[in-house]
């Protein structure tokens, strides 16, 4: 963590705050001097996640999966800080369950680990744009490699599959941040898009993953994590993606160990389908239809 330089006066907003490698961000961000906010669907949560972090952080209500709160998030934050440095969009969910949706009837692993923040990003931009060197960093993961985007059935009303929502959700949200670099290249926007992926890491998201199991699933969610990384080495990419002085646009990053499972930081590979211009311009079309946000629709 010693290579984040100092951020005050800097403003980051970090997505799933109160765990895992949200609250590991936050945390490391507020004690190198940025004013936090944490944005978190439980607000209990929050405030105990503030409390174990100190210093100069404020709690908001988020939820990704509902459409009418990330509006009305972006618009009191809009209002009350007139300028915003960093957006982390580190919220994601996974449940190997059965097919859940959304507050707005969207796939829920999409509407969460995507649409969201696709819709979080767009109701924030022009406020980052009044920053001076303003970044976005999307949490990729590696199941995006083996993923495939179906534009037919994007939401997995058929043959639905747990494991493959979560993968193509994380593809999604790899596409959007290639094709969010993309498009403020275009714009000749000064923000910047960057993205990471923490390999597999020992987070809550595991546990919760199998809850459907019970007992069952209690136990292979122990097993799971005896192949990961500790969280707070897990956080190292998205830190180094948010505060790295001059790092470029579309930058990847993530574990340089073991197939990119663990380890120090390194530039990670996109999938051939997460780099294509084509499907990036397919899926922003269908996000702008699906959230209603509409931004920098000028063909890149």
């Amino acid at each position: 963590m010693d290579r984040i330089p100092d951020l005050t006066g800097r403003t980051a907003v970090v997505t799933g705050a109160n765990s895992g490698l949200g609250l590991v961000t936050a945390t490391e961000l507020a004690h190198h001097g940025a004013h936090v906010i944490l944005a978190v669907r439980d607000t209990a949560a929050g405030h105990d996640a503030a409390r174990r972090i100190g210093g100069p952080v404020e709690v908001r209500a988020l939820d990704l999966a509902d459409l009418d709160s990330v509006r009305t998030f972006a618009a009191h934050l809009n209002a009350d800080h007139p300028t915003i440095d960093l957006l982390i969009n580190n919220a994601g969910t996974v449940l190997l369950g059965p097919r859940h949706t959304s507050a707005d009837g969207h796939e829920l692993h999409l509407a969460t680990n995507m649409l969201g923040h696709f819709a979080l990003t767009g109701l924030l931009l022009d406020t980052l744009a009044k920053a001076p060197a303003a970044r976005v960093v999307s949490l990729s993961s590696i199941t995006h490699r083996n993923a495939h985007l179906d534009f037919g059935d994007l939401m997995f009303e058929h043959r639905y599959r747990a494991s493959t929502a979560y993968g193509r959700s994380k593809l999604a949200t790899t596409v959007f941040g290639v094709e969010l670099d993309r498009r403020l290249r275009a714009t000749a926007s000064p923000v910047i898009s960057v993205l990471a992926h923490p390999g597999l890491t020992r987070t809550n998201l595991t546990p919760r993953a199998w809850q459907h199991r019970g007992r069952a699933g209690q136990l292979i969610a122990r097993l799971g994590l005896l192949a990961t990384q500790p969280v707070e080495q897990g956080a190292l990419p998205q830190l180094r993606a948010a505060t790295r002085p001059g790092i470029g646009g579309g930058t990847f990053l993530g574990p340089a160990g073991l197939a990119e499972t663990r380890g120090p930081v390194a530039d990670a590979k996109l999938s051939r389908e997460a780099a294509d211009p084509a499907v990036g311009r397919r899926l922003w079309a269908a996000a702008e239809n699906l959230t209603g946000v509409t931004y920098l629709n000028t063909a890149p």
